[in-house]
């Protein structure tokens, strides 16, 4: 059994390290609102710590899920920050969607200490985390991979390591491009369905066998057609991401008309008070308007 940490007990880092203390790890957590961390302890076993360096400490291996970049810089760089008290030859693995230049500039700030870095953002959302059946995609060094597999697979259903540094977060990118992209046509069509007359539950029964299906349709139609939107990922975290995407396309060339057009209409979403609501809610403002 390891050593580790877990920095970052919001929706998605609760239940992924609970997943690693009911495998028998010794698991010390360390979030940033203290009420948090002693919810996780009367669920789990494990100890808390009042900072990342604490938590950090004598660990194999540490897991982070938190925010944005500023946040990460925080937990790793910081004054309490957990690099500046790894041990050589542990592990730092970054579960947080944050940029690709971020996740570089870690892995080289991580080597330069003795230590390796693994970025690892996740797939899967709330449930995934829940059920442990996230994808990860990871960036690293080959050497360092192997040592977070064995931990993630507690929480996974899937993970690849996808290339160097960055190559994790990059490939998070894709991942969000393709549902954004998905998420448009699923809501146009059922706005379609709608306004047609049709009954949209035997619509998407008919066409979810077919070449239309997708895990969003599986997975959101019946909740899109009773106007509920607070299951999984949300809009607010949904233009962070996509923000990163277009940041990312401004260096690499990659064309992204769909994918800014749709980060507009979810800003439409944020405007009209949904911005926790789940990335299915934009559906919503196709049913508000008339074309």
């Amino acid at each position: 059994m390891a050593k580790v940490a877990f920095i970052g007990l919001g929706t998605m880092g609760y239940p992924m390290a609970g997943h690693l203390s009911r495998a028998g790890h010794f698991v010390t957590v360390d979030n940033r609102t203290e009420a948090r961390a002693d919810w996780w302890r009367a669920d789990y076993s494990g100890k808390i710590a009042k900072t990342p360096a604490e938590a950090a400490h004598d660990a194999e291996i540490v897991f982070a899920c938190v925010g944005r970049d500023a946040d990460v810089r925080e937990a790793t760089l910081g004054p309490n920050g957990a690099f500046g008290a790894m041990k050589k030859g542990s592990v730092f693995v970054d579960h947080t969607t944050a940029s690709a230049s971020l996740a570089r500039e870690l892995g080289k700030a991580a080597e330069e200490r003795g230590f390796g870095f693994i970025d690892a953002p996740v797939s899967g959302g709330q449930s995934g985390a829940e059920a442990g059946q996230l994808t990860i995609m990871c960036g690293g060094k080959p050497e360092d991979y192997p040592k977070a597999e064995l931990l993630m697979m507690h929480y996974a259903k899937a993970m690849k390591l996808m290339g160097p540094w960055g190559a994790g977060q990059l490939t998070k990118m894709v991942n969000q491009i393709c549902i954004a992209g998905v998420l448009a046509g699923l809501s146009e069509g059922m706005n379609f369905a709608e306004r047609a007359g049709l009954d949209t539950t035997k619509v998407f029964e008919a066409i979810s066998k077919g070449a239309a299906q997708s895990w969003q349709m599986d997975n959101r139609v019946k909740t899109m057609i009773e106007h509920k939107f607070d299951f999984g990922f949300a809009v607010d975290w949904m233009r962070k991401d996509l923000g990163m995407c277009i940041e990312e396309a401004k260096h690499n060339g990659a064309a992204l008309p769909v994918t800014s057009l749709v980060d507009q209409f979810y800003a439409e979403v944020q405007k009209v008070g949904g911005a926790r609501w789940d990335t299915s809610s934009l559906i919503e403002r196709l049913r508000s308007r008339s074309f």
